[in-house]
């Protein structure tokens, strides 16, 4: 496998569109690296950068040491997986997974027995002999990744290979990628705007946003260390909770609830006094004794927990119960926040406070 480094790529179109912005990157060999975000921040554009797909307007990709940025696609060595499979429909699944072999000439019985490996990483063994349209989704999907394995590649793409897949195939197809990943020990970069794939799934995250990286890091760090707003509300689910609270010498003041300070965190807001920041709180960093007055709006059960939405006087808020609950539209309950786990992000900037 391969490392990859993506040094200032940008990409702007002919009609002025820039699509991507001095987009940094370093990708370890044998990483698992997902680009996030909502449609349209670039994502995608990036991956076809790297596949060769799209020409790099400025910056360079090296992959190995080698600077590909001109490169051909058929010369970089590696594997794209589309969102659609892109099978052949008139080929049955071995053949699929044969083609790219044979078109490199390679020897009848070597691709005989990289198609069958492959197969039988991927439970596909019994489906070699059927067209793409006998089997189900998330078979089409496996036959696209065997085709990819085939060829051995330096580095495979993955653009929204999920979406297309129902539920209960997503998790299943979820959890064969990430056993994939432990027995190739591949070098992948992942496309989705499904943040929950992002987080089960990457070794590195890249969250960004129109065309802009807005934080890199693994999947902890951006869900307790949010870098500013857009990751704070785009990573986790249900999102976070926003405020407007404006910082006094002592507490946190807002028309829904004050906070007292403690000496770490009038130290950290020492420069905000007498400004109003942000204060964000996830569902589940929500507990039900407190001394804020809750309305509820409704329950949506999910079995262990429950999220519970109402509203603080004209402010919506969600909260995530580790239990059953049974509160019935206006109902009032008393709430509070856990403290070491509130954020505060620069209401100008965006930025987290830290």
């Amino acid at each position: 496998m391969s490392k990859v480094e993506l040094i200032g790529l940008k990409k702007i179109y002919d009609n002025g569109v820039e699509a991507v912005h001095d987009f940094n990157l370093e990708i370890e060999d044998g990483e698992f690296v997902v680009l996030v975000g909502p449609s349209g921040c670039g994502k995608t554009t990036t991956l076809r950068m790297i596949a060769g797909l799209e020409d790099i307007t400025s910056g360079k990709l090296v992959i190995d040491g080698k600077d590909v940025t001109t490169v051909p696609p058929k010369d970089r060595d590696i594997a794209f997986v589309f969102q659609n499979y892109a099978l052949y429909s008139h080929m049955t699944v071995y053949q699929n997974m044969a083609f790219s072999l044979i078109l490199r000439r390679e020897n009848s019985n070597l691709i005989h027995k990289k198609v069958l490996a492959a197969a039988e990483i991927l439970g596909l063994k019994d489906q070699l002999n059927k067209k793409p349209k006998q089997l189900s989704g998330g078979q089409r999907q496996r036959v696209a990744i065997g085709r990819a394995i085939v060829r051995n590649p330096k580095l495979f793409l993955f653009d929204e290979p999920l979406s297309n897949l129902d539920a209960k195939l997503r998790n299943a197809m979820r959890r064969e990628l990430l056993l994939l990943h432990q027995k190739l020990q591949a070098t992948i970069v992942y496309v989705t705007h499904d943040q929950l794939e992002a987080l089960t799934l990457a070794d590195k995250i890249v969250c960004m946003s129109m065309g802009h990286v807005q934080q890199i890091g693994t999947p902890l760090d951006l869900y307790y260390r949010p870098r500013n707003l857009f990751v704070a509300s785009f990573i986790g689910l249900p999102p976070m909770n926003f405020f407007d609270v404006k910082v006094k010498e002592d507490r946190i003041t807002s028309p829904y609830f004050e906070i007292v300070l403690d000496e770490e965190r009038r130290k950290l807001l020492r420069g905000y006094v007498g400004k109003t920041i942000v204060l964000g709180v996830r569902p589940e960093n929500i507990h039900e004794h407190g001394d804020i007055p809750l309305v509820v709006s409704n329950n949506e059960n999910l079995g262990q927990n429950t999220l519970v939405h109402g509203h603080l006087k004209d402010q919506k808020l969600v909260c995530k119960f580790r239990r059953w609950t049974n509160y019935r539209p206006n109902d009032i309950i008393n709430i509070g926040f856990d403290l070491d786990n509130i954020h505060f992000f620069d209401k100008d900037t965006t930025l987290a406070i830290r």
